[in-house]
C-alpha cells in the first residue's frame, strides 16, 4: 500500500508517482531547513508560553528540532521526495524523535505562514551577507581610487572621447552606485523583516496565540496586520530581486568597461594571470572571463525578477501553489549576486593593473579639451554659444591640417580670435583641464580628494 500524505485522510489513494515528483519542492527548499527549524522552535515556545501546550512539551519540541538541526549539519538528514517539502520533512523526523508530541507542533500554524516566515528569515540573513560584500567591494574601489587621484583617463559620452577625468573620479562613480545598492538593500530589509507567523492558512486561528511573542523571538520588527496579506505577500521578494538586479546592472557596466579597457584598442589595463584565461587555439590570447561572466550572469537575475512579477500578477488571494515558484529564482539570484560581487572584488584587488603611461598618452591624443577652449573664451567675455561655434571651427581646421589643438601656434589661435594669449596652452593641458573642474562633485583633483574623504565617512554608516 502506498504511503499516504499528511492531508490524505480526505483522499482514497496516494498521488501518482510522477505527480508527487512534480509537486515536490524538497530538492530545492531544503535550503530553508535551518530557518524552518528556527521558526518552528519559536512557534513551539509560543505554544507553551500561551498554554496551548505545556511548558515541558514545548521544551521537548525545541530540543527535538535542535537535534534535527545537528543531524542536518552533520550530513545525517537526507529527506527524499516522499517528504514533499522541507516542512513535512522536519515534522516527520520530529515525530520519529519525540513521538506523537511532534504532531502538536503544527497547532495554530499552516504551511502558508510557515514558508513565508522561513523565506523572510532566509532573505534577511542573505541581505546582511550581500551588504557586507558590497562594503568590501566599495573598500577595494576606494583603495584603488586613492592611488590614482592624479592619474588621468579619457572620459566618454556615446563611447566617444569627451573630457579627461581623474581615474579616481571614474572609480568613485561605481562606489556611489554600490552605496545606493547598500542603502537600497537596507530599505528592503525593513520590509522583509515583518512576521507572517500566526496568519494561518489565510484567516488566522481560533487558538489564543501571541504573534508578537514569536516575532520578538525571531527578531522581526513587526507582524503583518492582515492575515490574507501575510500569507500571500511576495512584494518583499520582488523588491529584493529589483535591488539585486540593480547590483548586477552596476557590476555589468563595470565589467563592460574592464573588457574594453583590457582590449588592444584601449590598452588601459593589464589583466593579471590570476584572473584571466587563455584560448584553446590562439596562444597569444588573454581573455577577460571574469567580467564577461558577470555581464552574462546579469541576465539570470533579470529573468528571475521578471518571472516573479509574471507569477504574482494574476494570483487571487490568498495562497496559491504558484508561490512555490518563488524560491528557486530567489535562491539563484542570491547565489549569483554573491558570486559576482566576490569575483569582481577579487578582480579589482588582484587581477587588474592600470597602465598609467598609456593613460597619460591617451588623454593627449584627442580633442577632449575643446570645451575648455570655449570656456577660456567665455571667461574673457565672449558669449558661450559664440565661443562654442568658434571652437567647432578650430577643431575642423585642426583635423584638416592633421593637428591637435595643442599643436596650433599662437598666431593661428589669434587669427581665430584676438582673446587668445600664451596661457591658452596651459589652459588646455589635460592636467589643467581636469584640475579646473572644481565644482562640487566634479573631477577636479581637490574635489576628488574631498569626495574620497566623504566616501570613507559613508563606509562607517551602519
Amino acid at each position: 500500500m502506498k504511503e499516504q500524505q499528511t492531508w490524505s485522510q480526505r483522499f482514497e489513494s496516494a498521488l501518482h508517482p510522477a505527480i508527487a515528483l512534480f509537486n515536490a519542492s524538497i530538492h530545492f527548499d531544503i535550503e530553508l531547513i535551518e530557518y524552518d527549524i528556527t521558526g518552528s522552535q519559536a512557534h513551539a515556545k509560543m505554544l507553551a508560553h500561551t498554554g496551548i501546550i505545556s511548558q515541558q512539551e514545548g521544551e521537548k519540541l525545541v530540543a527535538g528540532l535542535e537535534e534535527i538541526r545537528q543531524e542536518y549539519r552533520q550530513g545525517k538528514f537526507h529527506p527524499g521526495v516522499e517528504a514533499e517539502d522541507v516542512h513535512f520533512a522536519v515534522e516527520r523526523r520530529l515525530v520519529e524523535i519525540v513521538g506523537d508530541l511532534g504532531k502538536k507542533l503544527h497547532t495554530a500554524r499552516s504551511r502558508n505562514d510557515q514558508v513565508g516566515t522561513d523565506t523572510r528569515l532566509y532573505l534577511r540573513n542573505q541581505i546582511q551577507q550581500i551588504r557586507k560584500q558590497l562594503r568590501e567591494f566599495q573598500q577595494v574601489l576606494l583603495d584603488i581610487a586613492e592611488k590614482h587621484v592624479e592619474t588621468l583617463i579619457p572620459g566618454y559620452t556615446h563611447l566617444q572621447r569627451a573630457q579627461p577625468l581623474s581615474l579616481a573620479h571614474h572609480l568613485l562613480a561605481y562606489f556611489h552606485m554600490a552605496q545606493r545598492d547598500w542603502e537600497r538593500l537596507g530599505d528592503v530589509s525593513r520590509r522583509v523583516n515583518i512576521s507572517p507567523l500566526g496568519c494561518g492558512a489565510l484567516a488566522g486561528t481560533t487558538f489564543p496565540i501571541d504573534r508578537h511573542y514569536t516575532a520578538k523571538l525571531l527578531d522581526f520588527e513587526g507582524v503583518y496586520a492582515n492575515s490574507l496579506d501575510g500569507v500571500s505577500d511576495r512584494d518583499f521578494a520582488i523588491e529584493f530581486l529589483c535591488a539585486t538586479s540593480l547590483i548586477m546592472v552596476h557590476l555589468s557596466r563595470l565589467s563592460e568597461e574592464v573588457i574594453l579597457w583590457g582590449s588592444e584598442e584601449f590598452g588601459f589595463v593589464t589583466l593579471k594571470d590570476s584572473c584571466a584565461t587563455g584560448s584553446s587555439i590562439m596562444p597569444q590570447k588573454k581573455n577577460p572571463d571574469v567580467p564577461e561572466l558577470v555581464r552574462g550572469k546579469t541576465g539570470r537575475v533579470f529573468g528571475h525578477l521578471q518571472a516573479m512579477l509574471v507569477m504574482m500578477k494574476g494570483l487571487p488571494l490568498a495562497y496559491n501553489k504558484d508561490l512555490q515558484e518563488d524560491k528557486e529564482g530567489l535562491f539563484d539570484s542570491v547565489n549569483t549576486v554573491k558570486a559576482c560581487l566576490e569575483a569582481m572584488t577579487i578582480l579589482l584587488q588582484e587581477g587588474l593593473e592600470f597602465r598609467t603611461q598609456r593613460l597619460a598618452e591617451a588623454v593627449t591624443q584627442d580633442f577632449s579639451n575643446a570645451t575648455d577652449v570655449a570656456d577660456y573664451l567665455a571667461a574673457r567675455g565672449v558669449p558661450f554659444r559664440e565661443a562654442y561655434n568658434l571652437v567647432g571651427k578650430v577643431v575642423k581646421i585642426s583635423i584638416a591640417g592633421g593637428k591637435l589643438l595643442k599643436d596650433l601656434s599662437l598666431e593661428e589661435w589669434q587669427e581665430l580670435h584676438p582673446a587668445f594669449a600664451e596661457d591658452i596652452y596651459g589652459a588646455i593641458s589635460p592636467r589643467q583641464v581636469v584640475a579646473a573642474r572644481n565644482s562640487y562633485g566634479g573631477t577636479g583633483f581637490a574635489q576628488v580628494k574631498q569626495a574620497l574623504l566623504a566616501a570613507r565617512a559613508q563606509m562607517t554608516t551602519k
